[in-house]
């Protein structure tokens, strides 16, 4: 049987094979127009955007169009609750070979669909992917904006830390970057599914507007909480965890854990600052934050000597 791809449809039948598949959420203007209305509860929007490029954060051999779609949406939706937010609509551009079979595409608005009715049964909010825009090229590049709703709560910063906060962490730490290895490894029978799928608490986030601070962890927990300390001008100063399958992956891969929790990224979980006693429910305490001192984050109260993390442009 043929296999139909991209080059084989014009636009507006590319277009008909996905864009039904996409959730609308409660947009009062949905997709098919030249923009969506979305109605909030407030003058205030909460944007953020993020972007996944093939062979660069993502490879087809072992990512299905899937599971880009879902971390396509889950990564903003992080960012979004991050802030305090819920997530209520998404807009993707997507760039798209000619030679990608148009099965995979829909694969991907599958994907995006699966994410929003995740967040929605997190949040009690319908969130849809509301628009975008499609472009050919020479690998696959999916960029998202998602919007957040405050719902009149102030939003949460990540340049709020106090000295003599408690640091605490929800969500899981180095599982995507353990996936990520396996998958290189060629083991991919063992679990990738954070990798794969990554899964943000975003409920026990939008419990956590109390925080003095808080931030998505995407390019490792430590170069994130460097962020938040320098933001906040203080110090923290965290424990590394290594949960038990963690550690079994890493006996398994030969690998040492510590620096797919210290630098490994895209667990997307939250890192947050709050008042002593105030540790919501369904966050673990790492540290503590301390007065500013000649290094922005300490572990167990040393400077760390492990990687610090994902950056684009500094060689990682």
């Amino acid at each position: 049987m043929r296999t139909t791809r991209v080059r084989d449809l014009d636009e507006e039948a590319l277009l008909a094979t996905f864009t039904p598949l996409l959730p609308q959420g409660a947009a009062e203007v949905p997709n098919g127009d030249d923009a969506a209305v979305v109605p909030l509860s407030e003058p205030r929007v909460v944007i953020t955007t993020d972007v996944l490029v093939e062979d660069r954060h993502f490879s087809r051999n072992w990512s299905s169009g899937a599971d880009v779609g879902w971390r396509s949406i889950m990564q903003n939706a992080a960012d979004v609750g991050s802030m305090g937010a819920v997530p209520v609509s998404f807009v993707a551009a997507v760039v798209l070979p000619g030679d990608l079979p148009v099965e995979w595409v829909r694969d991907l608005a599958a994907g995006m669909a699966a994410a929003c009715e995740e967040l929605t049964a997190q949040t009690g909010v319908p969130c849809g992917v509301v628009g975008g825009d499609l472009s050919a090229g020479d690998a696959v590049v999916v960029a998202v904006t998602a919007h957040g709703d405050l719902r009149g709560h102030t939003p949460v910063l990540r340049s709020g830390a106090r000295v003599g906060d408690v640091v605490a962490h929800a969500g899981t730490l180095g599982r995507s970057a353990a996936g990520l290895a396996a998958l290189r490894a060629g083991y991919h029978d063992r679990d990738t599914a954070v990798y794969r799928r990554p899964r943000p608490p975003l409920a026990v986030a939008l419990t956590a507007r109390h925080a003095h601070a808080m931030m998505d962890v995407s390019d490792g927990l430590l170069r994130d909480a460097g962020r938040m300390a320098r933001a906040s001008g203080v110090t923290l100063d965290v424990h590394l965890p290594v949960d038990p399958e963690l550690a079994a992956m890493a006996e398994a891969l030969g690998a040492d854990p510590l620096p797919w929790v210290a630098g490994g990224g895209e667990d997307h979980g939250f890192l947050a600052a709050f008042a002593p006693g105030t540790v919501p429910a369904g966050f673990q305490v790492l540290g503590a934050v301390r007065e500013r001192g000649s290094h922005a984050v300490l572990v167990d109260g040393s400077p760390p000597t492990l990687t610090v993390g994902w950056d684009h442009f500094g060689g990682r």
